[in-house]
């Protein structure tokens, strides 16, 4: 056992490490670019002018920020998915499909029920649950700074918010597979055993609070995050979940395999990172297949399930 958490300690460092170290390559030399090849603190100066265009209004910022951004996010990168899903093109984006034959094109009927069911949850769930949010961040005083947080200390936080979404999303997302609460609540997410990306937030409400909402809000309210930190999270936090959702598996973006894998099997891969799953030993399965030797980023542009197929089904 002792062994086995040693590798889950060695499987998170590297991770996180890796993670941030490109991460923070990135922020530094967009930085870099900004405040040195433009005139002054290209950020800073942005962010003032907006400050100062919404006159201080820390209502409309918090909204514009917590609410507007992140779905503007969502359904721009959602968007150019759902052109794949329906038309099958372009063949760019389709031939990485992971569960091949399986949403080709997706059924328009089930995919206008999942579309209404997630504007549902977030105009009536999401939003409305941004107003205890705002009082919250608001009593930390620093949420509205006309200062904004060094990118230092954006990854800092950055890094907490991961941890603490993994586990709570983990533990959450195993408390609904519970088999009285699975028939009642989660059952609906697992209508789609080969998900795309709008389904990643196509859930009961319960589940939308519990599991989706929750664990990526506490984070920021923990730390008393900036808005512009908020912004940033919640929107990479929705795109991120849509890629896991997505159903192809993309050149040079994370790896859907382990998520794809859990709507197939229902009881394998319950977390986001994986580190959590490997500690519970529910990935077991998982790392048994040819789905895992995909569960990499593919850095080439060659489907995955062409260069790594599945092994011919054995004649009954």
């Amino acid at each position: 056992q002792g062994e086995r958490l040693w590798d889950a300690v060695k499987i998170s460092a590297y991770v996180f490490s890796t993670g941030l170290l490109m991460f923070t390559a990135l922020v530094n030399t967009v930085s870099w670019f900004m405040q040195n090849i433009t005139l002054g603190n290209f950020w800073q100066t942005a962010w003032l002018e907006f400050y100062n265009y919404m006159e201080g209004d820390e209502w409309t910022i918090f909204l514009f920020g917590a609410a507007l951004v992140p779905a503007l996010a969502f359904w721009g990168f959602n968007g150019i998915l759902l052109v794949a899903d329906i038309t099958g093109k372009p063949t760019f984006i389709t031939r990485y499909r992971i569960q091949l034959g399986k949403n080709d094109p997706v059924d328009t009927k089930k995919l206008m029920k999942a579309i209404y069911t997630v504007l549902g949850n977030q105009f009536f769930v999401s939003f409305p649950m941004l107003v205890p949010m705002f009082y919250v961040m608001q009593s930390w005083g620093n949420t509205f700074s006309e200062e904004l947080p060094t990118f230092q200390w954006f990854l800092v936080e950055l890094s907490i918010f991961t941890v603490v979404e993994e586990i709570l999303f983990y533990y959450t997302h195993r408390l609904v597979h519970h088999p009285v609460l699975y028939k009642y609540i989660h059952k609906k997410h697992h209508e789609w055993t080969a998900p795309i990306g709008v389904v990643s937030i196509y859930a009961h409400p319960i589940e939308h609070i519990v599991s989706n909402t929750l664990p990526v809000m506490t984070g920021p309210m923990i730390m008393g995050s900036h808005i512009v930190s908020i912004a940033a999270w919640f929107s990479l936090a929705l795109v991120t979940t849509s890629i896991s959702h997505c159903g192809y598996h993309l050149p040079f973006l994370p790896s859907p395999e382990f998520h794809d894998f859990h709507h197939l099997k229902f009881n394998q891969c319950y977390g986001v990172l994986g580190v959590l799953d490997f500690l519970h030993g529910t990935d077991r399965v998982f790392r048994q297949t040819k789905a895992f030797e995909r569960h990499k980023v593919l850095l080439g542009f060659t489907p995955l399930s062409e260069s790594i197929p599945e092994p011919p089904k054995k004649a009954e």
